[in-house]
């Protein structure tokens, strides 16, 4: 009888670790013969702080996406000063994210802010080589600010990584040409910014 009372309260141990494992709190009967200990066990608290970490990222996500769509509305409603708040605080949150810095370099582009949108651009490039949206961006800055060389070297690597025949090709197919046919003595031109404000992430 005895033997059975020890197999019994063994169990009742074994399941009280199994579910303090799981972060489960338990209220035994008085004279159950079980002693919980004073504090969570080092799993619990363990799962706790993974749980409260999770839920960290995953706020930090949600603000980063909706950061990140109130800046390319603003872009696309042509509203530059409010697409650049709208990347800094994506950029705040995660400084590696190269598509929230072609973007935050479009919105100052369209600001008339062409060298720092320029830096943009390049920090993008830095981060991810392949940012095929970083090369058009960089390319219409240097071209504004008259680095021809500059902007016809990065217009060709676009070019490059970009085979798809659609409309941003052929605008940037149409610039080189109009940049490589232009005399060296020639003013450099002022384009408007707003055509150059393209290729954002959907």
């Amino acid at each position: 009888m005895k033997r059975r009372r020890d197999i019994r309260l063994q169990a009742v141990s074994v399941t009280l670790a199994t579910i303090g494992m799981a972060g489960i709190v338990l209220t035994l009967l008085p004279g159950s013969g079980v002693e919980l200990p004073d504090k969570p066990s080092p799993a619990y608290e363990e799962s706790a702080g993974t749980k409260q970490l999770l839920h960290t990222r995953a706020m930090r996500a949600y603000e980063i996406e909706k950061y990140f769509q109130q800046g390319v509305m603003m872009l696309h409603a042509g509203r530059y000063y409010e697409a650049a708040t709208a990347f800094e605080q994506v950029l705040e949150r995660d400084p590696k994210i190269s598509d929230a810095r072609v973007n935050m370099g479009f919105a100052l582009f369209g600001q008339g802010r062409h060298a720092l949108a320029g830096e943009y651009f390049r920090s993008a490039i830095d981060l991810i080589p392949h940012q095929v949206n970083a090369y058009y961006g960089l390319a219409m800055a240097l071209e504004v600010d008259c680095d021809l060389a500059g902007a016809k070297g990065a217009m060709r690597t676009f070019l490059h990584l970009m085979p798809v025949e659609d409309k941003y090709t052929r605008k940037a197919q149409s610039a080189l040409w109009e940049w490589e046919s232009r005399k060296p003595d020639k003013e450099c031109n002022r384009i408007d910014a707003s055509s150059a404000i393209a290729l954002e992430r959907q």
